[in-house]
């Protein structure tokens, strides 16, 4: 069932606030006779933080135009007349929108529709759960929208509860001074006795004086109730504020913090954090009932100052007074936040972009002065120091560029945000490093300040925020070691840490969750690391031959050891041999991944016990233990120096370079020897769908060649058991072969390295020469040498590696 039709069925203040979710910015109408194609786009795909997005906007916006004067053409008849005149209009007035919308980027128009769409489904479905019966029905998000929602009711009834007395205490208070002001007529009109006759003044003296001691006896015990009345108002207020309090510690301290924590995890390939606008919404009902009440206290002090009874009223309100302040200036600090961090890996004289956001923003109604935030880059010295409010005399650690932003609120989505399109880090001053920590252990963060008035500057209010912590390179090749700065940082961080407090040990288990997070969203896969895969990890971190997962659930690791400390017999850490493989599958290799076409995590003993009890031909694909970044194949077949003795081979791996050149697909295609994909899948069958189509007739007297993998120890024939004859291939420079067998070593091959393992760079070059000449003219490389007819077309030419 279609949103829109389940929104159509919501009842009282749900379905108020769909309709009015609907006005001329986007009439309700085009919703209703355009949801089914609404529903279908793909709106969650344009980033509205993006400059670069405003074409995709403007396109979907021309295509909703489209839709709607469909619409229109089709509508006939008697009825369909002024419905036609209706949406004419609409469609006309939505292009005009439009045209003047798109001047600013992103489109307002199409941030509308997104929030339209997700405000519709947080209604319908927090209508379905509170209709659906029984409690344990509704699964625990549900259980605590409904407590929050509760309170929120529960606040609501008492705030108008102490609306209605002091309304009541007021008019109490008025009559009290109406008949005080009576009471000192009677009290003049005593003293003015003295002025009459003694006759006179005997007959009028003894009413005033009874009227008089009435007037007092009423205006004692009246002041009394309106005491008391104070102090039931004075209480009532404390309950309320303690609840407040109470739902701002739940939403503040418990939802945004763990909005925060989410986001955090997203820089490693978290899910995402979650859009904001529920969150808003409980902060802007929290504010609405915390300026409802603040100002409810302000005039409990206004009659208390008309009429002043002495009593402890007056320290009660002093205090409230105090309270509600802290809660607004709690509220107010905590909900300026940023909404899109900068890049956690920041490269000096790089673009990047920022948004930050004021969750109360359009509630306090600050846009009506819009403030300005300013970006400074601060070290994690400087940040400890700001936390602890000590003065740190506006001192930054580099200089943005385009550091200064107004925020704008978004009438159709009430946000009020300002956001960084274009900051630059010109320059970064470093502090002084001690021990082995390097520059890409060095941490930074981006301070986001701004200062805005509340009520006609009645409240001034500084706000700060920090972003994640930002690890600050000057090039390429410092990413690496960055990222598991950041990663580390991201998994391992506690929530109100001192920045940037991380622990220098964690349980091995935990940094599996990380790793596997990290791959999963790098790689663009569902398919993570297996329980086989971490033990294939944690034996390389812990240099164990273990096979048992349990053996390694209560190890841990430490920040040394996962990128500071070399692997043994290794030039590199074991972070940058796993970023590596990250590397190259989601270059490379991630749709063979996501098809289950390579193991990956194996070594090589392990590959050669899985191929020996195969048929010849059997191959797999594991990663390379020796260089960063490579894979190589592995596959079982006859030792041609000796009958009837088999063994596994390896092929020297393939990088990202290789790949750049000839895909692994085309790779496996070209040796005939590689028969079956472990354990029995033909190769065909996995690969053929990647494979590049055969190359078209020469165009205009040009051929293009093309390039072919040849193994020469198995470039004479194929091993294929079921075949009767040997399959014969041209013989050309070929990729390296490892032979693994420990009774058969090839000893006299001067191509080998010490790791027994052939060097492809060479090749590689010859490939990359020869593939450039055969691109030129033919007449032209061969000028002088008669070795073709010199009429007629060129001849095919093709190059076998």
């Amino acid at each position: 069932m279609s949103v829109w039709i389940q929104a159509q069925q919501l009842q009282g203040e749900a379905l108020h606030q769909m309709q009015s979710l609907y006005g001329q910015h986007f009439p309700i109408e085009v919703r209703h006779y355009l949801s089914q194609w609404i529903e279908a786009q793909l709106w969650d795909s344009v980033d509205l933080e993006n400059p670069q997005e405003e074409f995709k906007a403007k396109r979907m916006l021309d295509s909703l135009i489209q839709e709607l004067q469909k619409k229109v053409e089709h509508q006939v008849g008697e009825d369909g007349f002024l419905l036609k005149i209706k949406l004419g209009h609409y469609a006309t007035q939505l292009k005009v929108s439009r045209n003047e919308l798109l001047t600013k980027a992103p489109s307002p128009l199409v941030r509308c529709i997104k929030h339209i769409l997700y405000t519709e489904q947080r209604l319908v479905r927090e209508a379905t759960n509170a209709s659906s019966p029984g409690g344990g029905m509704l699964d625990s998000m549900s259980q605590k929208y409904q407590q929050l929602n509760q309170a929120f009711e529960e606040l609501r009834l008492l705030t108008q509860d102490t609306d209605n007395d002091l309304r009541k205490l007021q008019h109490s208070q008025e009559y009290f001074i109406i008949q005080y002001q009576e009471s000192l007529h009677i009290q003049a009109q005593l003293g003015n006795l003295s002025a009459l006759p003694p006759s006179d003044r005997v007959l009028r003296e003894p009413a005033l004086l009874s009227k008089r001691a009435t007037m007092e006896a009423w205006l004692t015990r009246e002041a009394n109730t309106l005491q008391k009345y104070r102090l039931d108002l004075a209480e009532k207020h404390q309950k309320t504020l303690q609840l407040l309090r109470k739902q701002q510690t739940t939403i503040l301290d418990d939802e945004l913090i763990q909005w925060k924590r989410r986001q955090q995890l997203a820089g490693n390939g978290g899910p995402p954090e979650g859009a904001l606008d529920v969150l808003q919404s409980w902060c802007e009902k929290l504010a609405e009932l915390i300026c409802q009440n603040r100002q409810q206290i302000r005039r409990a002090e206004h009659l208390r100052q008309q009429l002043p009874i002495p009593g402890p009223v007056e320290e009660l309100l002093t205090e409230l007074n105090n309270t509600i302040t802290d809660i607004i200036s709690a509220l107010v600090t905590s909900t300026f936040i940023i909404e899109k961090h900068p890049p956690q890996v920041l490269k000096t004289q790089t673009k990047f972009a920022a948004t930050v956001r004021l969750l109360v923003g359009g509630k306090l109604n600050v846009h009506m002065n819009p403030p300005q935030v300013k970006a400074t880059i601060i070290s994690e010295q400087q940040a400890k120091a700001l936390l602890k409010n000590e003065n740190t005399r506006n001192e930054s650690s580099g200089e943005i560029l385009n550091n200064s932003s107004v925020m704008e609120y978004h009438q159709t989505t009430g946000t009020l945000s300002a956001h960084f399109r274009n900051m630059s880090l010109k320059r970064i001053k470093r502090s002084d490093r001690r021990g082995a920590e390097s520059v890409t252990e060095e941490k930074f963060t981006v301070l986001f300040e701004s200062q805005f008035s509340v009520g006609g500057n009645e409240l001034v209010f500084q706000v700060k925020t920090l972003s994640l912590p930002v690890v600050v390179i000057v090039h390429g090749s410092q990413d690496n070691n960055a990222t598991a700065t950041v990663l580390w940082d991201n998994a391992f961080a506690e929530p109100g840490r001192v920045p940037f407090a991380i622990p220098d040990k964690v349980m091995w288990p935990q940094l599996c969750d990380a790793l596997n997070m990290k791959y999963k969203a790098e790689v663009q896969s569902n398919r993570g690391l297996s329980e086989e895969n971490l033990v294939f990890l944690a034996q390389k971190a812990f240099s164990s031959a273990s096979t048992s997962p349990e053996d390694y659930r209560s190890m841990t690791m430490s920040w040394s050891q996962f990128n500071r400390e070399s692997l043994p017999g290794r030039n590199f850490t074991f972070w940058q041999w796993f970023d590596g493989v990250i590397e190259l599958m989601k270059k490379h290799l991630k749709l063979h991944w996501n098809d289950g076409a390579i193991l990956g995590f194996v070594n090589k003993q392990q590959a050669q016990d899985m191929l020996m009890s195969k048929p010849n031909g059997t191959f797999l694909l594991r990663f390379s233990d020796s260089e960063i970044g490579g894979i190589t194949i592995a596959w079982v077949a006859e030792n041609p120096n000796k009958a009837g003795e088999r063994m596994v081979w390896n092929l020297m791996p393939y990088t990202t370079k290789d790949f750049s050149i000839r895909s692994l697909a085309d790779r496996i295609s070209d040796l005939n020897h590689l028969l079956f994909l472990y354990p029995d899948r033909p190769k065909d069958e996995v690969f053929s769908k990647y494979y590049t189509p055969p190359h078209s007739k020469a165009v205009d007297g040009y051929v293009k060649p093309q390039i072919r993998q040849v193994v020469p120890e198995f470039a004479t024939a194929n091993p294929d058991p079921s075949s009767g004859n040997p399959t014969y291939m041209d013989h050309a420079a070929s990729p390296s072969v490892m032979l693994q067998n420990h009774t058969c070593k090839r000893q006299n091959d001067s191509m080998l390295d010490g790791d027994g393992e052939f060097d492809l760079e060479d090749t590689m070059d010859v490939a990359r020469h020869v593939e450039e000449l055969l691109r030129r003219p033919i007449e032209n490389q061969w000028s002088g040498q008669h070795l073709w007819p010199p009429a007629g077309p060129s001849p095919p030419a093709s190059l076998q590696i």
